[in-house]
């Protein structure tokens, strides 16, 4: 396979961006090589600068779920950006994205739109400060909220990845009110609580954990972290940046059937336009200035061209409910196609999936449900992996932690292809 044009591009960036990259896991430092330089994408296929055809399980971390430029998602943003592409000023569409996020998600009564996942985490977390009149979060080891400081504390995805898991930048004062739990581990969290629970504003959690790779929630400990919370008069916040409208139409929240105080998602509700949200209860929106005294602003909030991409994304997905029975019964082929591969060729790992989620972890471990077990697995070996597979045409995540994502647009020969391509990677490993 010819990379030479993406080899030049990347030694160009690396001139003039920060490690030739504007996302850490872009730069392919876990899994070596050089990273390939998209050209375009259309359903499930991605297509590098040297016109190298892939079949994607990135979907740009996850939005693409009808596939990469599904044509009523384009037609809207070309209709929109004739009319205008930012403002400054409230529009329907913003109106109308509210009303459709409220009518899908079990928890949110009222929502406020911010520019990415990120930047609807920082903002949930200082609207749970401020209604509480508390300092503390609590955080979950590997769960990756964005690179907010409060977040960059046991982080997972990209921090783990490049072996950062405390960031230069972030303050002692900071980090010294960011509690640290382990994941699908109630006892680690009740020993914080009985520890600090005066001062503990809200946790944050994955509901299911994507971000050092699909961790599935033992539902106990979701409903344990729900009564918890709720004992104490703290908040609960779900991040649903991956699981929000993926896993369900109303997210993870409605196919666990636990409600959590405030919910904050993200590119998904903009059809992969940078946007964000976060939502909940009423009167815990009202906080939000101008109504109430958390301040939080955004010149680019609510902009058009991703209200109207997202209004179709949203609008699609509720009126199509078969799309999610769809999506986990491909994802499950493909979870299944990978168990099998694993036992033909004799090599130790588990696959988890979730909806339309799944993550392969090569490990010797029999089941990966925590952070510490994600951790034993082998980096080397799915380095390896891989790379077999980008030169098969299978384009997974570049990192042993992350999900990866099927789409709407993966057919059956998709699946069958990534799985006979897995085999032979499999066999040289």
């Amino acid at each position: 396979m010819n990379k030479e044009k993406s080899i030049s591009a990347y030694r160009q960036s690396c001139e003039i961006i920060p490690g030739g990259v504007n996302s850490p896991v872009r730069a392919f430092k876990s899994v070596g090589g050089t990273p390939v330089f998209i050209d375009k994408a259309k359903g499930a296929k991605i297509y590098d600068i040297d016109g190298n055809e892939y079949i994607d399980y990135v979907g740009s971390w996850g939005p693409m779920i009808l596939g990469h430029a599904y044509g009523p998602i384009v037609e809207a943003i070309k209709t929109q950006a004739e009319l205008g592409s930012s403002f400054g000023a409230p529009t329907m569409l913003e109106k109308k994205m509210a009303e459709l996020i409220v009518d899908m998600v079990p928890s949110v009564e009222m929502v406020r739109m911010v520019n990415s996942g990120t930047e609807a985490t920082m903002s949930a977390v200082r609207l749970a400060r401020g209604y509480t009149g508390r300092s503390k979060i609590v955080k979950f080891s590997g769960c990756y909220h964005g690179h907010g400081d409060s977040f960059l504390i046991k982080a997972g995805s990209g921090a783990v990845t490049l072996g950062l898991p405390d960031s230069p930048g972030v303050t002692r004062g900071i980090a010294g009110d960011t509690l640290i739990a382990s994941y699908n581990n109630m006892e680690s969290v009740e020993a914080l609580f009985h520890q600090y629970a005066k001062d503990i504003a809200a946790i944050i959690v994955e509901p299911v954990a994507g971000n050092m790779g699909v961790v599935l929630p033992d539902i106990q400990f979701l409903r344990g972290l729900r009564d918890l919370a709720t004992k104490h008069s703290a908040l609960l916040i779900f991040d649903e940046v991956i699981t929000g409208f993926r896993m369900a139409k109303g997210g993870a929240q409605e196919y666990y059937g636990i409600i959590p105080d405030i919910t904050t998602l993200g590119k998904i509700i903009g059809g992969g336009l940078p946007v964000g949200a976060y939502g909940g209860r009423k009167d815990i929106m009202q906080h939000l200035a101008p109504s109430g005294p958390v301040y939080q602003a955004g010149t680019l909030s609510g902009n058009p061209l991703a209200m109207a991409a997202g209004i179709v994304m949203l609008e699609t997905l509720r009126s199509k409910p078969s799309i999610y029975k769809e999506l986990e019964e491909k994802t499950r082929s493909l979870a299944d196609g990978l168990r099998n591969n694993l036992a033909k060729t004799g090599i130790s790992g588990v696959v988890n999936q979730a909806g339309s989620l799944l993550t392969l972890f090569f490990t010797e471990s029999k089941k990966v449900e925590s952070f510490e077990q994600v951790m034993t697995s082998d980096k080397e070996r799915y380095a390896k992996f891989f790379n077999l597979l980008l030169e098969a045409g299978i384009y997974l995540a570049p990192s042993q932690f992350e999900a990866a994502f099927v789409s709407y647009a993966h057919s059956a020969d998709d699946i069958q292809k990534t799985l006979q391509s897995s085999l032979l990677a499999m066999q040289k490993l």
